[in-house]
């Protein structure tokens, strides 16, 4: 778990009968540099605003869901959905980090799943064959979450997935996903190291 501000950081441990399998759906991120930069400028605009009632708020970091909430007012609906994301993503962030380390993968693969309906529904850097590529692997056997990763638009997902039933998992996935988007996804089998 990595602090982005200090870099002090704590390693976790990930169960030995867990895979990581990262699914590249083919798809380019497309406008992930131009809607990355106006995400940005975006959430730069929350902390403007609400630093002027909240001095200790220098990045979203900084917000708490109940302060969010409390000067809703202050913000557009899209200024409003932006920063909810944020703020609970390092919720779940800090959730995901307690469910490892009390071994609640179930709970962790819950957060996972939350991650991404945020990341699609709040911050909004889905698309369809984001979409897919989840819904896919949400009903394969041995799955216990699975979320987009990195700027969206397009590019990977993550999902965590029992170690016995990673290979199945691989090939029925590319099998489901190629048939509905006639794209040849890659996918990795990974293990935390």
């Amino acid at each position: 778990m990595l602090d982005c501000r200090s870099l002090e950081y704590r390693l976790l441990a990930m169960p030995d009968n867990l895979a990581l399998v990262i699914c590249n759906t083919k798809m380019k991120h497309e406008l992930a540099g131009s809607e990355y930069n106006l995400r940005r400028t975006e959430c730069e605009e929350v902390v403007r605003r609400l630093a002027a009632v909240l001095p200790h708020v220098r990045a979203l970091r900084d917000l708490n869901s109940r302060e969010l909430e409390q000067h809703r007012d202050r913000l557009t609906p899209t200024l409003y959905k932006r920063a909810r994301h944020v703020v609970t993503e390092n919720e779940r962030v800090k959730s995901a980090a307690a469910a490892l380390e009390q071994g609640d993968i179930g709970e962790f693969g819950e957060l996972m799943r939350a991650s991404h309906r945020s990341l699609r529904d709040d911050y909004q850097v889905s698309c369809l064959e984001l979409e897919v590529m989840v819904e896919i692997a949400d009903r394969q056997r041995g799955i216990y979450g699975s979320r987009m990763t990195g700027g969206g638009f397009g590019g990977c997902t993550v999902n965590l997935v029992e170690l016995v039933h990673s290979a199945e998992f691989q090939h029925r996935v590319a099998e489901a996903y190629h048939s509905a988007t006639g794209l040849c996804a890659e996918i990795y089998l990974c293990k935390a190291s």
